[in-house]
C-alpha cells in the first residue's frame, strides 16, 4: 500500500467514525501531504521509518519557519496516522518518541464593549441593502459567541423561538466542532438586525439563485456566504474603526465570553454557550477578568503598591 492510499483511509476513518469537521479534516490532509512530500524527496517508504526519521522531519518543519503550534499540529496528525496504521496494517509506529513542544499560553484578545459596538455600527450604510446582511452577521457573532464558520453555516430553519419564564426568546442552533449542536439564545439587537435583513435584503439575494438555498446568510449570487467573505466583513469593520491589527478571527467570540464573565455569568453556563467540551478551555477567559481585577486593585487601593 502506498502512503497516499493509507492517508486517505485514515482521513475517511476520522470523518466517518469520529465525525471530525471538514475544516479539521482539511488541516490533517495538508499536514499529512506535507509529510508525504518530505518522504518522496528523500526516497523513503512510510512503512519503514525509525524514530530518528520522524525527528528529522520535525527538525525540518522547525527550520521551515512554521510556528510552533503548526509544528505541533503536524506532529499530532502524524502520530494519529501511525497509530491507525499500526492497528490496521501492523506497521511499526515510529512516532512513539515524538513529543509536542510546550507553547506559552496566550490569553485571547477581547475588545471593549465600546470597540465591539463601534465595529458593528460601522458596517451600516444607508441605501446599501447588503450592509443589512453585514450588520446582522456582526450582531450574531457578538450575540451568540459563535465561530465565523458556525454563523455562515446557519440555515433559516436554525432560528426559532422558545418559551421561557420571561416569555418567548429567540434561539439559534449552532453546529460546532465534531458536528456537535448547541442551542444559544439571541439578543434583541441581533434579532432586530436579522429581521431587517430577512425582510429587506435576503429576498433579493435569494431570487438570484434558481435553487432553494436554505442558507441564512447569502452572498451576491444568492448562495451561502463563504467563511472568507464573512471574515472580510470583520476586517473591514476593524479598519473602519481604527482597530486594524487588534482583530483576530475569534475576536467577537473572545469578547462575548469575556463580557459574560465580567457581567457575572457562571463559568459553566459560558462553557455551554461556547460549546466547550471541557470547562478547562473556558477557564482561560477567567484569567483575563482576574487581570482586570488586579489592575483595578493596584490603581485604586492606597496600599496596593
Amino acid at each position: 500500500m502506498n502512503i497516499g492510499t493509507a492517508q486517505q483511509h485514515y482521513l475517511d476513518q476520522l470523518q466517518i467514525e469520529r465525525g471530525l469537521s471538514a475544516n479539521t479534516i482539511a488541516a490533517y490532509r495538508r499536514d499529512l501531504e506535507k509529510f508525504a512530500t518530505y518522504l518522496a524527496a528523500l526516497g523513503k517508504r512510510f512503512d519503514a521509518l525509525s524514530s530518528a526519521d520522524v525527528l528529522a522531519f520535525e527538525v525540518d518543519l522547525k527550520n521551515s519557519a512554521l510556528s510552533l503550534s503548526s509544528v505541533n499540529r503536524t506532529i499530532s496528525a502524524l502520530k494519529g496516522f501511525y497509530r491507525y496504521c499500526s492497528i490496521e496494517y501492523s506497521i511499526s509506529d515510529p512516532t512513539t518518541e515524538a513529543k509536542s513542544a510546550k507553547i506559552a499560553r496566550k490569553l485571547p484578545k477581547a475588545l471593549t464593549i465600546d470597540e465591539i459596538s463601534r465595529m458593528i455600527e460601522s458596517v451600516k450604510s444607508s441605501g446599501e441593502p447588503i450592509s443589512l446582511r453585514d450588520f446582522a452577521i456582526l450582531e450574531f457573532l457578538y450575540s451568540t459567541g459563535g465561530r465565523v464558520s458556525e454563523i455562515i453555516g446557519l440555515n433559516t430553519a436554525d432560528i426559532s423561538q422558545s418559551e421561557s419564564a420571561e416569555g418567548l426568546i429567540t434561539v439559534v442552533k449552532l453546529r460546532g466542532k465534531g458536528s456537535k449542536e448547541r442551542i444559544v439564545p439571541v439578543g434583541k439587537f441581533a434579532v432586530a438586525a436579522l429581521d431587517d435583513y430577512l425582510v429587506r435584503t435576503r429576498p433579493g439575494l435569494h431570487s438570484k439563485n434558481p435553487r432553494s438555498e436554505p442558507a441564512l446568510f447569502l452572498n451576491s449570487r444568492g448562495t451561502r456566504l463563504s467563511r472568507q467573505s464573512a471574515w472580510q466583513i470583520v476586517l473591514k469593520a476593524a479598519d473602519a474603526t481604527g482597530l486594524s491589527g487588534k482583530v483576530s478571527p475569534h475576536v467577537f467570540r473572545h469578547s462575548y465570553a469575556t463580557h459574560l464573565l465580567d457581567g457575572g455569568a457562571d463559568i459553566r453556563v459560558v462553557q455551554e454557550l461556547l460549546g466547550h467540551a471541557s470547562v478547562t478551555t473556558t477557564q482561560i477567559y477567567t484569567l483575563i477578568t482576574i487581570d482586570k481585577v488586579r489592575e483595578s486593585y493596584s490603581l485604586a487601593h492606597p496600599r496596593a503598591k
